[in-house]
């Protein structure tokens, strides 16, 4: 797995466009929404709205570059290369594990990144460094579940611009009618019974909770629970779809 994850570092640090995927787009996130959605919203009990911006930034940065895990899997069967891999003494997990570590790391920079912009713009933690680094660990794990979803999309597809597609456009739809941008009640009372049960809603407030402070346990655990059943669901599906794929 560690031959695979470092194979796809090096591959994002080789090629530019990645790159500026992996930098330049989080920045904009934060920078843009904050200074166009800033003036014009004003959540209740929150002083700067980057604070309450930011949580669904990490989510929402996250999930887009997720679907570039999608891209490069489907890429990999096109050109050939999953079939390489099977050649090696490794186990068949081991290509789609070694790529989700590799998102984690992406993910990790771009997670400090993203703080370190906010920072210079105003946003701060609020409830201590435990709290702080209990929303950048539940953002990683997040991220870990999109890169799996995003590696099922890949495999089922086995084309890098459908998977980018398919990777997008739910994460578009789940985003926009989530509590990233703006609180869930002051939305329509149809769209709030979405909105409320939407994972990225239940994964943006208990990042919000870590960072503004007050109660975040319930937060929390609804957030992890969602989490186990992404995994539980993708890890397997992917899995075994990859072991078909292979035996094809």
């Amino acid at each position: 797995m560690s031959v695979i994850t470092g194979r796809n570092l090096r591959r994002l640090m080789r090629v530019p466009t990645l790159i500026a995927f992996a930098t330049v787009q989080p920045v904009l996130f934060v920078l843009l929404f904050t200074y166009v959605f800033g003036g014009a919203i004003h959540p209740p009990g929150v002083e700067n709205y980057v604070d309450f911006l930011l949580p669904g930034i990490f989510v929402l940065a996250i999930a887009f570059g997720a679907s570039q895990t999608g891209v490069a899997i489907a890429d990999d069967l096109a050109t050939g290369m999953i079939d390489r891999f099977r050649a090696l003494p490794m186990t068949r997990s081991a290509v789609l594990a070694g790529r989700t570590v590799a998102d984690a790391v992406r993910n990790l920079f771009v997670l400090l990144l993203m703080t370190g912009v906010g920072y210079a713009i105003g946003f701060r933690f609020h409830a201590g460094a435990a709290a702080a680094a209990g929303a950048i660990g539940l953002a990683l794990l997040i991220g870990v579940a999109f890169s799996w979803i995003n590696a099922l999309v890949g495999l089922l597809v086995h084309d890098a611009e459908t998977a980018g597609l398919a990777g997008l456009m739910p994460v578009i739809v789940l985003v926009f009618t989530s509590s990233t941008f703006v609180p869930v009640a002051t939305m329509p009372g149809w769209l709030q019974a979405f909105a409320d049960v939407n994972p990225i809603t239940v994964t943006v407030d208990a990042l919000r909770a870590l960072v503004l402070g007050g109660p975040t346990a319930e937060h929390v655990w609804r957030a992890l629970a969602w989490i186990a059943v992404l995994l539980v669901v993708t890890v397997p599906a992917a899995v075994l779809r990859y072991r078909r794929t292979n035996a094809g």
